[in-house]
């Protein structure tokens, strides 16, 4: 899935609020610092995965859905 992009070429940002538990804002920030990045980039990058993870799988079942239904139809 492509992100929005503005004419400029620019990829659109939207805000969002989050209510997240304390320590897991602190952990997180821990690791962000750790790898040098923001929270923010941090949960985009981590969004995205899930969201091409799954999008994978959606592709590969009905790919496979379709091979069971053709070799169903050679029977």
């Amino acid at each position: 899935m492509a992100a929005k992009t503005d004419v400029a070429g620019a990829t659109t940002k939207v805000n969002l609020t989050l209510k997240l538990d304390k320590d897991l804002v602190r952990r997180a920030r821990v690791l962000a610092a750790e790898i040098g990045t923001s929270i923010s980039a941090l949960l985009a990058a981590k969004l995205e995965e899930d969201l091409e993870r799954r999008n994978a799988y959606e592709e590969a079942r009905k790919h496979a859905l379709a091979v069971l239904a053709q070799e169903s139809n050679l029977n």
